[in-house]
């Protein structure tokens, strides 16, 4: 496996640069970020390999990226609506509200978990050939962005069985599932640089997705936080990303609240900036460290 891919890697620079490698240390800012479009054949390689590795010899296949969501959203709705009697917005099904918001959590945090471990699966490509590290990390997201569309199946489909049909509000998802990659994209980068130099971040990460799970907005409204405490509440940027999400799915069912909303976009901007600035600064040690 370890050399077919090395062969891959090597058949896509050859193609890219007419067999003239470049190896330049220290390139200056500006051509590292154009050797990004350089590379972009290997970022469809390195994607589509994630995506092949991903279900190749899986006994359900696509079907797990249906099953978890679905299971989750059984027991959220079980527990927050049946036993704890949480309320819904508005009109909403309990469970359509629930899994508004499961899609961008499980794309957030399968994201982040995929681009956290994603140079020390590729430690081969590394320690032999120069190309933009950040390939690599961002190449992984596609994996998260399929299991999301499949996911999205049981959206529609719950939508039909509700009689929920969404309003204009729909247009602006793409702009969400945007954030959500980014949101994702900023601490992903700053962990898997990490992870490179100190091995047991690998153990951290679970645990701060599954603690993120049960504070984020997942399986109760973001409404039944109290005013004084929502802005707050705001610091974790993902409460923005999935109210709006559920703004987008429900409409006027599930408003936004603008104030925790724009402060969440400020966090991801600085966990974005904070990512690839670390990510960049430790770049290139990894060859030696990994």
């Amino acid at each position: 496996m370890i050399h077919g891919e090395f062969v891959l890697f090597c058949k896509v620079i050859e193609k890219v640069f007419m067999s003239k490698i470049i190896i330049e240390p220290g390139r200056i800012e500006k051509n590292y970020w154009r050797d990004l479009w350089r590379y972009r054949e290997l970022f469809f390689v390195l994607a589509w390999r994630d995506v092949s590795v991903r279900y190749k010899q899986t006994i359900i296949g696509v079907a797990w990226a249906i099953i978890r969501p679905f299971l989750t959203m059984i027991v959220f709705t079980v527990v927050f609506g049946r036993l704890a009697k949480l309320p819904s917005d508005g009109n909403a099904p309990y469970a359509l509200m629930v899994f508004a918001a499961l899609l961008p959590w499980s794309l957030f945090s399968a994201s982040m978990s995929e681009a956290s471990n994603s140079l020390i699966g590729s430690a081969n490509l590394i320690s032999k050939v120069y190309f933009p590290r950040l390939i690599i990390p961002v190449a992984t997201i596609v994996t998260a962005f399929i299991d999301f569309l499949i996911s999205f199946v049981i959206l529609l489909g719950m939508m039909v069985y509700y009689q929920f049909a969404p309003g204009w509000n729909i247009l602006f998802l793409p702009f969400f599932i945007l954030l959500a990659l980014l949101a994702s994209l900023g601490p992903g980068l700053w962990m898997t640089a990490l992870n490179v130099k100190y091995r047991d971040f690998r153990y951290v990460i679970p645990f701060v997705t599954q603690f993120g799970l049960y504070i984020s907005p997942v399986g109760f409204s973001s409404n039944i936080i109290p005013e004084r405490w929502r802005l707050l509440y705001s610091l974790n940027p993902m409460v923005g990303v999935i109210d709006g999400f559920r703004w987008c799915i429900l409409g006027g069912e599930s408003p936004i609240y603008w104030p925790g909303f724009g402060l969440s976009l400020a966090i991801v901007a600085f966990f974005l900036w904070l990512g690839v600035s670390q990510f960049r600064k430790m770049e290139k040690t990894f060859a030696d460290v990994i």
